[in-house]
């Protein structure tokens, strides 16, 4: 092999070698989707007396938990997750629970524990921006 020939195929390796680390990694739809950002809401939180959920299981009033309107309850598809929710400048988590078929899309019913880590029971209705985890 002359040093021409070497040489050539040590640039040509080496180019390869480039190329190949230059090559974007594709990532499936479901990898993709998965990094997609939930959107924020924001609407009216409320309280509620908790009992059986919509979600199935039975609540008290210091569970951290809320009812999505029935617009983004989703039939249930939400069941179980967990939101973070913001209001007077405060930011806890809740778990979805049960729908509230009286609420506007983005207003949130909350069980009176959570309702009172942003107001008082006698508020009765506070501003709330809430997102899922």
């Amino acid at each position: 092999m002359s040093i021409i020939s070497v040489r050539f195929f040590l640039i040509a390796l080496f180019a390869s070698i480039l190329c190949a680390l230059a090559a974007p990694i594709l990532e499936d739809e479901t990898t993709i989707a998965e990094h997609t950002l939930e959107k924020r809401s924001s609407g009216t939180g409320t309280w509620f007396t908790p009992g059986l959920g919509n979600c199935g299981g039975h609540n008290k009033s210091t569970d951290m938990i809320v009812a999505l309107p029935t617009s983004d309850y989703a039939n249930g598809k939400h069941c179980n997750k967990t939101i973070k929710i913001t209001a007077n400048g405060k930011t806890h988590t809740a778990k979805v629970v049960d729908s509230c078929p009286s609420c506007s899309e983005g207003d949130l019913d909350m069980s009176p524990s959570l309702f009172q880590e942003f107001t008082t029971l006698g508020q009765g209705e506070v501003k709330v921006s809430w997102s899922f985890e």
